[in-house]
């Protein structure tokens, strides 16, 4: 569960190695509602990730739960509810859009008619209405892209799987898949994982994420609630010539206080948030001290820092 919402995907000490690559080793994890970013560098296990949760593979070792079914043992019934957009291109270049998307949709049971209809509204909804019959060799990288995301909305399945559904997109084309990725969660209402290894774009259309490192999971929740560890306060100082490091001097006086703080620059503290009393301990330094303030602000943590931490890769920023 995430914050008392509803488990879609629960994956328990998975394994999952070819040949001598162990792809996946003790993952554990819970996928909630909305978008979950599925986060990792390349090589991290995501995408084989993606299709245990498909029932393509059969685990080596531990238990995966997708809607209710395990997917292995109940692949037709889980994939029935799951749509797929594949990190490569392997649409036909000499069919039209309009019945590639139809063609996704009857082999999810859609009678021929309703799958027609079905197609067009898919295709309108990631903005290829009007170029729908056009033949996908004759599209760009962006409309491909999106082609890839109505086949997989196009039965309206309750979980869709994306695996980096930016991948070659210019900045403007990767703005618009990430507008349209939100869509599909926020208005659509299907539940949506996100495989990526951009940061980035993680942060900015998921309320929820997992990581993934070498195979593990190695964090995992609501980003409301990861950003939320270890909250800090960051104070900017002025400085003149008589004081050119002012930060130095109200870290020495936070610490003496019993507040953990650090200079980060000459004109820059930042203090951890560890309760309520840290705003009346800085406030009393800053007005003891005569410091001139140019901003005071909380700040949370970013994803990049989140990922940065849990994955051994650096510092926090």
């Amino acid at each position: 569960m995430f914050g008392g919402v509803t488990t879609v995907v629960t994956g328990v000490d998975v394994a999952k190695r070819w040949g001598s690559t162990q792809a996946l080793n003790g993952a554990s994890f819970s996928v909630g509602e909305g978008v979950t970013g599925l986060l990792g560098a390349n090589g991290a296990g995501k995408t084989t990730l993606l299709g245990l949760i498909l029932g393509l593979h059969r685990p080596d070792v531990g238990t995966l739960d997708v809607l209710g079914h395990d997917p292995w043992l109940a692949g037709s019934q889980v994939r029935a509810k799951l749509g797929y957009a594949p990190e490569h291109d392997a649409l036909p270049p000499d069919v039209a859009a309009h019945d590639v998307v139809r063609h996704l949709a009857e082999l999810h049971g859609l009678p021929r008619r309703e799958a027609t209809s079905r197609a067009s509204d898919a295709l309108w909804e990631v903005g290829l209405g009007e170029e729908r019959f056009r033949p996908v060799g004759t599209m760009s990288t962006g409309q491909r892209q999106r082609v890839k995301l109505a086949q997989a909305i196009v039965h309206d399945p309750e979980l869709v799987l994306l695996d980096e559904p930016t991948d070659g997109l210019d900045p403007t084309q990767r703005e618009a898949m990430l507008g349209l990725i939100h869509h599909v969660g926020a208005d659509l209402g299907m539940h949506v994982v996100l495989s990526s290894h951009l940061l980035e774009e993680v942060e900015r259309v998921s309320n929820a994420v997992v990581i993934l490192e070498a195979g593990r999971v190695v964090a995992g929740g609501g980003m409301a609630e990861l950003s939320k560890a270890d909250p800090e306060l960051v104070v900017d100082l002025d400085r003149d010539d008589s004081d050119q490091d002012p930060a130095s001097r109200l870290a020495a006086t936070l610490a003496e206080l019993g507040a953990a703080a650090t200079a980060s620059s000459p004109t820059r503290v930042v203090a951890v948030l560890e309760g309520p009393g840290i705003y009346d301990v800085v406030r009393d330094a800053l007005a003891d001290g005569g410091y001139s303030v140019r901003r005071l602000q909380r700040r949370t943590a970013s994803l990049e820092e989140i990922y940065l931490a849990s994955s051994g890769r650096g510092a926090a920023l």
